[in-house]
C-alpha cells in the first residue's frame, strides 16, 4: 500500500485504491463534495475521516458514495486495519465505537497554541475567506455558536479581529494547500 497526497499544484496522474476525505475545514461528508469524489474513477474507495461521527452524518456520507467513515481518534494500527478492511471490501467496526466526543489520539493545527479541534477548524475556514454564515452552514453550527468559537479563537491566538486572525492563520499553516479531485469527465484531464 502506498500513501500519496494531492497537492494543489498537481493533479492525480494514477488511480488510487482509497481516498481519505479529511473533513477538517471541509464539508462533513454528507454533502455534494463526497458524492463528486466518489464518482471520480481515479479516487478509488472514498473514506470519510473525521472527528465527528454522528450516525446521521455517517449515513449521509455512505449514501453519497463513501465506503466508510473513520474516526480521527483511531490509533495508527487500527486506522491501518480499517483501511485494509475497506480496501478488501470487508466491513470494519470500531470495537470501542469512538465518536467525536472522545479524542484519544491525533493532532490538529493550532493545538500547540491551545486551540480546540473546533476552534482550529473555524480558524481554517476564516483563513479560507468564509463568512460566519458560510461557516455555520459548513459546520452545521448555529451562527451564534460560530461567533462564540470565533471569539474564543481570537482570545487564544491573541488577535482582536478577523483580518488579524486571517494573517495569523496564514502564518501558522491554516491556508489550504490541498484540494479534492473533481470527477473525471470525458473532456477533462
Amino acid at each position: 500500500m502506498e500513501i500519496v497526497e494531492l497537492d494543489l499544484n498537481s493533479s492525480v496522474g494514477d488511480p488510487v485504491d482509497i481516498t481519505l476525505y479529511d473533513t477538517f475545514a471541509a464539508t462533513q461528508g454528507d454533502r455534494e463534495a463526497v458524492h463528486r469524489l466518489s464518482l471520480n474513477p481515479l479516487a478509488g474507495k472514498v473514506v470519510v475521516y473525521s472527528w465527528n461521527l454522528d450516525p446521521q452524518l455517517q449515513a449521509a456520507a455512505i449514501a453519497n458514495g463513501a465506503s466508510a467513515c473513520l474516526s480521527k481518534s483511531l490509533p495508527a494500527h487500527e486506522l491501518v486495519e480499517a483501511l485494509q478492511a475497506v480496501h478488501s471490501g470487508r466491513e470494519w467496526r470500531d470495537p470501542e465505537r469512538r465518536g467525536s466526543a472522545t479524542v484519544v489520539g491525533g493532532d490538529w493545527p493550532g493545538r500547540e497554541e491551545g486551540l480546540t479541534q473546533r476552534e482550529a477548524e473555524i480558524l481554517a475556514l476564516i483563513t479560507q475567506g468564509l463568512n460566519n454564515m458560510e461557516i455555520a452552514e459548513r459546520t452545521r453550527l448555529s451562527p451564534n455558536s460560530v461567533k462564540t468559537y470565533i471569539r474564543s479563537c481570537y482570545r487564544r491566538i491573541g488577535t482582536a479581529n478577523r483580518s488579524k486572525a486571517i494573517l495569523w492563520g496564514v502564518e501558522h499553516g491554516f491556508r489550504p494547500d490541498r484540494e479534492r479531485v473533481p470527477p473525471h469527465t470525458a473532456s477533462g484531464f
